[in-house]
């Protein structure tokens, strides 16, 4: 077991920290290293194992990413913009492969993190999904081939707890369909609609979020011209496929030179310019 890549898991008591811990501790393609939560968290101190209902596994949940990350080779992320920002800067200076979930970012914070990509490996992506990552390729090459009397609008669905809209895979979409007609996504996204808002902008990118229950993640980009529309669709019906997505990302990233990548890059997919 020492001889397998070490990864730590931040946020373990989440929905997706949870259902890492029990994903990597089942593969034996790798080791469950560590677990991190925030100070004074339930779980802080406690064995893993038996929080998550099982046999004590000997990985106490801790709080201090440095310790943490001084016996593994990856980190996966899925917290929150802040804290991610400071994981960043603990695994490139533990030189460790970051994998990052967490949507809801600014650009300074996305920047920051990129940046850690000088010293170390950083996977970052709005969605781990080979699924998602195909429509991300598949609406660059739509939004290409069509012209300016399409309008395109990203419709996304996910759960009652979700905290950031649009989601990250629906701002994924929308970069791609900027990409593809050659546009700035900041200039042409429209986004909340409510009231009397004049007619849709000319070649306008538009956003509409649906939060409710328990949708895993729905995504649709709708392109729509007189008499006709495409429509290009996501459904997740299980998180673990992030999990999965996440776990193939981490493995990836040991054998690559530091730099930012994103899941395009470990899929082996074509990019935009």
């Amino acid at each position: 077991m020492a001889d397998l890549p070490g990864i730590v898991v931040t946020g373990v008591s989440g929905r997706m920290g949870q259902q890492l811990a029990r994903m990597i501790a089942a593969d034996d393609r790798m080791r469950l290293a560590g677990a991190l939560e925030r100070p004074g968290n339930d779980w802080e101190g406690r064995d893993l194992g038996a929080c998550l209902g099982g046999a004590e596994n000997g990985v106490i949940v801790g709080s201090d990413p440095a310790a943490a990350f001084a016996g593994a080779q990856a980190v996966i992320d899925f917290t929150s913009p802040a804290a991610t920002v400071g994981f960043a800067e603990a695994a490139a200076a533990a030189g460790i492969v970051h994998v990052v979930g967490t949507t809801g970012m600014s650009p300074e914070q996305i920047a920051a993190v990129d940046a850690a990509g000088a010293r170390t490996v950083v996977v970052r992506a709005g969605n781990m999904s080979l699924g998602v990552n195909l429509l991300v390729t598949l609406v660059r090459q739509v939004a290409a081939a069509l012209d300016g009397a399409w309008d395109i609008e990203v419709i996304e669905a996910h759960h009652r707890h979700k905290v950031d809209a649009p989601s990250g895979t629906a701002l994924m979409l929308g970069q791609a369909a900027a990409e593809g007609r050659g546009v700035a996504l900041d200039e042409m996204a429209e986004r909340g609609r409510d009231g009397i808002t004049g007619a849709r902008g000319a070649g306008a990118i538009g956003f509409s979020a649906i939060r409710g229950g328990d949708i895993v993640g729905e995504h649709d980009v709708l392109f729509a011209t007189e008499g006709e529309q495409i429509r290009l669709s996501h459904r997740a019906t299980d998180r673990s496929l992030f999990a999965r997505g996440a776990l193939t990302a981490a493995l990836w990233g040991l054998s690559q030179p530091p730099g930012a990548y994103d899941m395009l890059d470990v899929l082996g997919l074509p990019k935009g310019k």
